[in-house]
């Protein structure tokens, strides 16, 4: 039996909650599983994820292989200073704001502007145009 350490949604519509269960990777994602070995809620900010790092560590021994998402929460969790670095340079990455384009300098002409020639035949004024005879 392949075991996977996965995310299980829970919570209402547009709130999710997710708990971190070590499962049989054929169960459906929100079906049986084997432990709950902790929590993880992304609507909230700083520390929002809880894991029983000593049950994950048993069951990665065991064999069960962490999902990518799972395999980051363990990495917060175990080095928390570093997410928080990370996060503070991601937030002060998006407050400085992008630099403003510099304004092309004119350069000042070495002799007056000439008015622009015109290019094409003027326009006649508009006239009836004389019948034709046929």
């Amino acid at each position: 039996m392949a075991v996977a350490i996965r995310l299980r949604r829970e919570g209402a519509l547009n709130r999710p909650y997710f708990k971190v269960v070590v499962t049989d990777t054929r169960s459906p994602r929100d079906g049986k599983f084997i432990e709950i070995v902790g929590t993880y809620d992304p609507k909230k900010a700083g520390q929002n994820s809880t894991l029983k790092l000593d049950r994950i560590e048993h069951w990665i021994s065991k064999g069960a292989q962490p999902s990518d998402t799972v395999r980051s929460l363990i990495k917060k969790t175990k080095n928390p200073e570093a997410a928080a670095k990370k996060a503070a340079a991601a937030a002060a990455k998006k407050a400085v704001p992008a630099p403003a384009p510099a304004a092309p300098v004119a350069a000042e002409p070495s002799e007056p502007a000439a008015a622009p020639a015109e290019t094409t035949a003027p326009m006649p004024e508009s006239e009836p145009a004389p019948p034709s005879e046929s």
